[in-house]
């Protein structure tokens, strides 16, 4: 387990959640998209002035040593997030860049050879990609490396003959003739009808969580959540108070992470995250699924397993990238993936949707499970109280 993305990274990753440019869909659509990534380059770039100038720092500002202009421009936030695709698309860990990561002698200032070089590889992407794709991120440091720390050259022949590649491309294929509204009907049918929907004004949910093959330990687990986009996620452990409490919090303005034991303990998303925990907000009242984005599309349906999937993505120019999996059997929500952009690439965040349960006329997933770079953890809930009032304070600065 890293200890930089596990604490702080982690926290990030599964409520940050969000947003990236748009890949080129075939050659004949490469002009329209590199169009749309420089638009979209160019309001990031907008969106960092206005950081900047309202007070809030920069990377750059906020730790030391960060030299790489790429990441130095970065909210903290954001930055924490592409440290993490860094060590994954690798194969590394914190501590085989910064000396003693992981312990309380812990030295991230201080130059090594791996972050001289790691600096150098991540200025040749973004001149590749500024070079040869009007500055759409088609190269990533996955690229080339897949989880290794040096490239391989040459294709293993066991591998041209064994099951084909199950890698998927983020953005999807939009198929012609297929309706998102039309999914998303049935998916609101399936859950309780739209009506019941739109009597849900606030649910608190609670439950265990349990780490990935018992790592980590239970901990408590709580949603609490108010229409239209406030949601708190929390997890605390009675039995190891040294822990602490981590709590992932959005008011519908303003998100919030707080993990005791992180890099940064504490702290105010205010990167391009900030989109990806909003939306996360809005999906835990599904009724407003269709106004989320206007740019809904059907891809090919997918099996995962013995089922199939209708998949349907949406986005923003702002470079929020989702994609939702609907089992075609029930027409519910069984995935949710949802990434967030950094200038190395694209971190995913997955939350898988099972034990569908009645709860007063609208069915409530009772399992949850969350996967991200560095970890997998899953929540059973065992009550869910709706239409309950929730203090404000819950959805703030913890």
């Amino acid at each position: 387990m890293k200890f930089l993305s596990k604490a702080a990274l982690a926290a990030g990753l599964m409520a940050v959640i969000g947003l990236t440019g748009v890949k080129l869909l075939g050659q004949a659509a490469a002009q329209g998209k590199a169009a749309q990534g420089k638009a979209a380059t160019q309001s990031k770039a907008a969106d960092q002035g206005k950081a900047a100038a309202s007070g809030k720092p920069t990377a750059a500002q906020f730790f030391k040593n960060v030299t790489t202009p790429t990441l130095g421009a970065l909210s903290p936030d954001d930055f924490i997030l592409a440290m993490g695709v860094l060590t994954d698309d690798l194969g590394l860990d914190c501590a085989d860049c910064h000396p003693g990561a992981g312990s309380d002698k812990a030295d991230f200032v201080i130059d090594t050879p791996q972050k001289k070089t790691a600096r150098k590889m991540i200025e040749m992407l973004g001149n590749i990609n500024k070079t040869n794709f009007a500055g759409v991120q088609m190269v990533t440091c996955w690229t080339c490396h897949h989880g290794r720390e040096i490239p391989a050259t040459t294709i293993a022949l066991d591998a041209v003959y064994s099951s084909p590649n199950s890698e998927r491309d983020d953005v999807i294929r939009a198929v012609p003739g297929q309706s998102a509204a039309a999914i998303f009907d049935k998916y609101i049918a399936a859950l309780g009808g739209a009506q019941r929907l739109a009597g849900l004004t606030s649910y608190i949910a609670t439950g265990k969580s349990v780490g990935y093959e018992g790592l980590g330990g239970e901990g408590e687990f709580n949603i609490y959540a108010k229409s239209p986009n406030q949601k708190t996620t929390e997890i605390s452990y009675k039995d190891h108070p040294e822990r602490g409490t981590s709590l992932w919090a959005f008011d519908g303005r303003t998100g919030w992470i707080k993990t005791p034991r992180g890099l940064l303990g504490e702290y105010e998303v205010t990167g391009t995250g900030l989109d990806g925990v909003r939306f996360d907000a809005q999906m835990a009242f599904p009724g407003l699924i269709k106004t989320l984005f206007t740019n809904w599309r059907v891809g090919q349906m997918e099996s995962l397993g013995d089922r199939d999937f209708n998949i349907v993505q949406g986005g923003t120019a702002r470079g929020l990238l989702v994609t939702l999996y609907f089992d075609t059997k029930t027409n519910l929500l069984s995935r949710m993936i949802i990434y967030t952009s950094s200038p190395i690439g694209r971190a995913p965040s997955q939350v898988d949707f099972a034990d569908y349960r009645d709860v007063g006329g609208i069915k409530f997933p009772f399992e949850e499970t969350f996967l991200w770079l560095d970890g997998r953890w899953t929540a059973k809930i065992t009550s869910v109280k709706t239409n309950v009032a929730i203090d404000a304070a819950k959805f703030g600065k913890p």
